[in-house]
């Protein structure tokens, strides 16, 4: 199938990619636009796991302030140059996550940074919660397990689905920015403020 620029036009608006990977993928799965958008995040997956070593010294804190000032966020994400950081994509990837801080309001960054003793008293509500439903310990500790999983997608930023989509993870639209501009990509940290609390 001859593969047209309408064609590479819409998976590069689609998918954020190069014209010359959007062509090449194209090429390879016969113009079937929706294979093309999967193998271009195959790659993308990949090579942000290539970058995930890098330094990351450049970035930007970046603020959003909810409608009515009554939530603020700042957070921090950095990247391995200033050049990336000034783009358009970064400050708009920024501003995501801030405004994802504002609405789900994690407490966490990511599951290594929930306290053990914190984790512990979860984990007992969990098993007393279990319990009192008729579970055999068993099944209780895996129920537990399985519930510490949304747990952790409640309360750790990375792991929280995105309010704009929440068949992606915050995690996967850092990926997805780290694919696309070619430059490792961290969330460094976050905080919220709500009027009237500490």
């Amino acid at each position: 199938m001859a593969i047209t620029a309408k064609m590479v036009s819409e998976l590069r608006s689609r998918t954020g990619a190069g014209i010359m990977d959007c062509k090449k993928v194209l090429a390879e799965t016969d113009g079937n636009i929706d294979e093309a958008i999967q193998r271009l995040r195959e790659k993308g997956l990949k090579a942000s796991e290539v970058k995930a070593g890098r330094a990351t010294e450049e970035g930007l804190i970046i603020s959003y302030i909810h409608p009515g000032s009554r939530v603020g966020t700042l957070v921090e994400l950095n990247c391995e140059t200033d050049f990336v950081a000034r783009t358009e994509q970064f400050q708009e990837l920024g501003k995501e996550i801030a405004m994802q801080v504002a609405a789900a309001k994690p407490k966490y960054l990511n599951p290594e940074d929930v306290p053990a003793e914190a984790l512990e008293a979860e984990k007992a509500i969990l098993k007393a919660q279990a319990e009192q439903e008729g579970k055999p310990a068993h099944i209780a500790e895996r129920i537990v397990e399985g519930r510490i999983s949304k747990f952790y997608s409640e309360t750790c930023l990375l792991l929280q689905p995105y309010i704009r989509d929440t068949d992606k993870t915050i995690e996967t639209l850092v990926k997805d920015a780290i694919a696309q501009l070619g430059e490792n990509i961290v969330v460094k940290r976050f905080v919220v403020y709500v009027l009237g609390q500490s």
